[in-house]
């Protein structure tokens, strides 16, 4: 029996995490499927990413992905929010800070992508730059590579997604600022810090260290800081640095030892923190998925509802068997309800940096509770929770 997308020609920009998600799925449908990143290489950097509840670990159990996972995950212990002594103000148990498994993203990335690759093309090092609609598909032109056509386009390439841009309009229509920024890089572990993050405050600024699971003589280091939107080159690392320093500069705790590392640093993690609003994720033959469509930078979930995404996006179209206008209504119809519960959760930043005296010490007498901490446990697990997988006959 023939395949029920053969001879379909997908394009997916993005080979982050939800990217090789859907090339994995695609072509389990026969569909012939092309993944182009921007970055030479898949990226290194990023934060641990957690996966909870049974629609979660439902879809990585139907990629065959469970086991993998489990094996290279992260066990982090507890979040710890400290003084600058180091004195404990209060901690998060595990089933907060970390979920069912937690992976650090550039191994989930990793695992989907050597997952998808023997049956999907991948252009690293690529980006497109044009889109035009056809009668019969979409015209893509690249940076680099010759124009081609495609049946259809995925956006599945972040917060900043350059093919929502394209096809949908300006950024400034879809992502909001937050009032928050956050970054994230690897040091030597000079400190001696164990593999569970500790968390220093102080109004409006955030900053934690822990361990790397794999190199104990590694930690990772992260910070938040709260700021009007700020104007700066993606590509300048430099200036993001200079950014960080700036916001922390003549605090305690180990803040100093951090931004020392800074300025060694290769490699830096740098974004706002925003919400992504999209009335629609489709226009004619290109659609968005994942964060391009519902965004919230640090939003607690987004990493395991952008696997949801992938598999019934795949699974509509191959249920539709490449009819795109119903397979795309019935994937916005199936996710928008999901991804909209968890999306319009509290401003993250406000959680890890309240920007006030005030704010700061009611979050820290509240999350020093056994009832919040439970209900923090309860809430989460609820919102992953409330969808039910479709077993969709073709993939």
């Amino acid at each position: 029996m023939t395949s029920p997308l053969t001879g379909l020609r997908i394009l997916i920009s993005g080979a982050g995490v939800t990217g090789p998600a859907l090339a994995y799925w695609l072509s389990r449908s026969g569909a012939e499927t092309t993944v182009v990143e921007i970055a030479p290489t898949l990226r290194a950097s990023g934060f641990a990413v957690d996966f909870r509840g049974p629609t979660h670990l439902g879809v990585l159990e139907r990629m065959g992905l469970i086991d993998d996972l489990r094996a290279i995950q992260t066990h982090s212990g507890a979040l710890r929010c400290v003084d600058e002594l180091g004195r404990t103000i209060f901690e998060l148990p595990t089933e907060i800070a970390g979920g069912d498994i937690e992976v650090n993203r550039r191994d989930l990335s990793r695992a989907l992508y050597e997952l998808s690759a023997p049956h999907a093309e991948y252009l690293f090092g690529e980006a497109i730059t044009a889109l035009s609609e056809l009668g019969d598909g979409v015209h893509v032109e690249f940076v680099n590579g010759k124009a081609r056509t495609f049946d259809l386009v995925i956006g599945a390439d972040g917060l900043h997604s350059r093919v929502r841009r394209l096809a949908f309009g300006p950024e400034q229509r879809y992502v909001r600022h937050l009032g928050y920024y956050l970054g994230g890089w690897s040091l030597p572990n000079d400190l001696g810090a164990d593999i569970t993050p500790q968390q220093y405050n102080v109004p409006g600024r955030m900053a934690s260290v822990a361990a790397d699971q794999r190199d104990p003589s590694r930690a990772d280091a992260f910070v938040v800081f709260a700021s009007p939107q700020l104007r700066y080159d993606w590509r300048n690392l430099n200036q993001q640095k200079t950014l960080i320093t700036n916001a922390f500069t003549g605090l305690g705790w180990h803040v100093p030892l951090l931004l020392d590392s800074l300025n060694q640093a290769s490699e830096l993690y740098f974004d706002s923190i925003s919400r992504v609003t999209a009335t629609r994720w489709v226009t004619g033959r290109t659609a968005l998925l994942g964060d391009a469509a519902w965004g919230l930078t640090l939003g607690g979930m987004g990493v395991g509802t952008g696997i949801v995404g992938a598999y019934v996006l795949a699974g509509e179209l191959a249920a539709a068997r490449g009819e795109y206008h119903t397979a795309f209504a019935a994937y916005q119809r199936r996710m928008r309800p999901y991804a909209a519960r968890w999306q319009r959760g509290t401003n993250p930043g406000r959680l890890l940096a309240p920007s006030t005296a005030w704010g700061l010490r009611t979050r820290n007498s509240l999350f020093a509770t056994r009832l919040v901490q439970k209900l923090l446990v309860m809430t989460t697990k609820t919102l992953a929770t409330r969808q039910s997988l479709p077993a969709y006959a073709a993939v």
